[in-house]
Parts: C-alpha cells; structure tokens; sequence
C-alpha cells in the first residue's frame, strides 16, 4: 500500500529529451505498434533496452569523459527504468512491451541519460510492461496493485532469466529509479537478503522512491562510501521543501548522500559535486549542486548554471541520477574495488 501513497509523477522524459530529439523523432516514425498482449521473451534481445551483446544508448559515453573510459566485464549492473508510460489520455494501465513509442522513449531519455552512469560495468536493462503513473496516485487501489504486480513478474522473469544464462558467478549491482526502484525494492527483498547472491552484492543504488526503515530485515543502508553489500537511495528536492506525500510517510526513508555517500546530515557543498550531465549528454556541467539529508530527503541549495534564477522547480526527481551523475559513476567504480578487496 506504501506504493500508492508516494504521489509523484514521473515525468523524466520532459526534462532529459532536448538533448537527443532528432534520433528519438527518426526511431518513433519507423513504427507505432501498440500491443499490449505480448509477454516479452529475454531469449531475444529486442526485450532488453540495454544488454552488453547489442548496441544501445546506454553505450553512449559523455564527450569529455570518453578517454577515460574502460569496461570492466567483471562486475554485471541490473539496472530498472523508470516509468515512460505517463500520456494522461492513455487508458492502459499497463505498457505494451513491443510499444515502439514507449520503447523510444525508455531508450533515448532513461537509457541513454541514467543507465549510461553505470556503463563501465556489463550492463543490462530488461524491458518490461511498466505500469501506467496513475499507478502511484490512484483510487482505484486494486487496479494498481495488478498493473505493479504485472510489471515486477516481467522484472523478475529477466533477472532469473540473466542469471540462469549471462551472469555465469559474477558479482552483481541494482540500479533503479522511480518506479524502477519500487521494483528494486521487491527485487531485492526476494533474490538477496539472504542466500548467496547476498555476498555477490556489490552495492543496490535504488533512487528515487521512499525505502522504509523497516522493509530490510538483513540489507542495510550505505553509511560510508567504504561498505559494499549495501543499500544507496536518495529522493531530490530544493531546500525548505518537504512534499505532502513524504510528511504523509509512516516512517523515515533509508538515505544516503550522493556526495559524501555517508548518512549524516551535514550541509556539503556544491564544490564537491564531481559533474552532472543535463540536457546536453556529451557537457558536463560542474558543480551544480550542494547537497544535505533532511529527515529521510535530499535537500540541494541551488542549481549553479546560467539561467538558473529562472528554475522554480521544487521537485527534483527527474534530476536524481543526473544531478549526481560523475559522483555516482566513481562510487561504483570504487565500491566494486572494495569488493574485490574484501
């Protein structure tokens, strides 16, 4: 029921899109099918938005970053989208997931501009029949919990499947956001609080939706950036700023700040903000924001880029990953080095 209540609209697409709208445009004029019967089979590529043995967005490299970069096919990320399917005219309560619309748009906003963060790894991003945004606002309980429960067997279907045929003994990372992090949450819950893919967890980055206290008996939250096996998420919002639904929350979320990736809630500084990756993917952009935990949120102080006097936003959600975008990308990096450590 906690589902419900978080109340957020997902509208990441609006923000990330102006940086890759001519290919997104050419890819939705091939085809417009929307079928809703089909049941994605991951024997076929065409059901994974990324997968290490096809050529996808998340492949794609920002610019200034691109001498840098090394794969390292030691480690496997799982990384779940978040919700694309938010037209308020459409009357399903579940995506298509052959939706060529649907997959473009997965594909050249959440894909390209989240997913990408975590491409140093062998990367894999299952497709599935995500459930609509009313999903979380609703009144018509039942209805949503069916369209949840529909989108997390297809998520559930792909992780067995990647690890009965591509994990082969390696460690593993979850990555999520939005709703992808709701089913991270149960992903987790069922595959490794305990057992053996426990110890082959590296580190779950489950942004953007509340975790409660309460809903791990054994993982527990990222205290320092020193932990591995551990728990990462965090929501955005402008300082001063607690929305209605997070007051409404019967418990504190699980926090860690993307910054200092410890649990304290000190104010950090912008300065230590290693890059973001905004509109533009191949800019960085510097030092956009600060960042502090307040009771179970992410409070940033100001946006620092050009123009920013005109942001009004107080939600930052669509900004989770981007916002943090380098500092996230060097915490895997260094968490999967203390893996090996340990």
């Amino acid at each position: 029921m906690q589902l419900l209540k978080c109340r957020h609209l997902t509208s990441i697409v609006l923000f990330f899109i102006i940086g890759c709208t001519p290919r997104y445009s050419s890819y939705i004029q091939t085809s417009q099918v929307r079928n809703t019967d089909s049941i994605p089979d991951y024997s076929n590529l065409f059901y994974w938005a990324s997968h290490p043995w096809k050529k996808d967005p998340a492949d794609s490299v920002p610019a200034p970053l691109l001498n840098s970069y090394v794969l390292d096919s030691s480690v496997d990320v799982f990384f779940l989208h978040p919700t694309t399917l938010t037209d308020k005219t459409d009357e399903r309560w579940n995506a298509g997931i052959n939706d060529s619309f649907i997959n473009a748009k997965t594909d050249y906003s959440t894909i390209l501009f989240q997913a990408s963060a975590f491409n140093e790894f062998r990367l894999f991003a299952p497709r599935y029949r995500q459930a609509h945004v009313r999903s979380y606002y609703t009144s018509d309980t039942a209805a949503a919990l069916a369209a949840f429960d529909l989108a997390y067997s297809d998520i559930k279907t792909s992780f067995q499947y990647y690890l009965d045929h591509y994990n082969k003994g390696r460690p593993i990372i979850i990555a999520s956001h939005s709703q992808g992090s709701t089913h991270a949450q149960r992903l987790l819950k069922e595959f490794f609080e305990k057992g053996e893919l426990k110890r082959r967890l590296v580190v779950a980055y489950v942004i953007g939706m509340y975790i409660p206290e309460d809903y791990f008996q054994t993982l527990q939250v990222c205290h320092d950036s020193l932990q591995t096996g551990c728990i990462c998420g965090w929501r955005t919002f402008k300082k001063e700023y607690v929305p209605d639904f997070v007051q409404k929350e019967k418990s504190t979320s699980l926090i860690t700040n993307p910054i200092t990736w410890t649990t304290t809630q000190e104010i950090v500084s912008n300065k230590n903000n290693k890059g973001s990756v905004l509109f533009n993917f191949n800019k960085i952009k510097y030092n956009v924001a600060g960042a502090q935990i307040h009771n179970g949120i992410l409070w940033i102080d100001k946006i620092h880029v050009p123009g920013s006097f005109l942001v009004k936003r107080k939600n930052f959600h669509v900004g989770d990953i981007n916002i943090f975008y380098l500092n996230i990308r060097e915490d895997v990096r260094r968490r999967v080095r203390l893996y090996w450590k340990q």
